[in-house]
């Protein structure tokens, strides 16, 4: 699964270990999940997409607009 998380993450500046110690979220989970070796389940697609203010939708490239609610 191809996904933009590694991308948002270095957008801000962030480390894995920096993101894990906001969302609590493992460094071990986020990397597979930016790998796209594991597809995070849907609570942690919740935490993610709050925490960098983007849809769902986005993180799983389904759509090319981070904004929520644009088209």
């Amino acid at each position: 699964m191809k996904n933009n998380l590694r991308l948002l993450r270095k957008s801000k500046g962030y480390t894995q270990i920096a993101v894990q110690m906001k969302t609590g979220i493992e460094q071990a989970l986020l990397s597979k999940y930016e790998t796209g070796e594991r597809i995070p389940p849907t609570e942690t697609l919740l935490r993610l997409a709050d925490f960098y203010n983007v849809s769902i939708d986005y993180i799983l490239c389904r759509t090319d607009v981070p904004e929520i609610g644009k088209k």
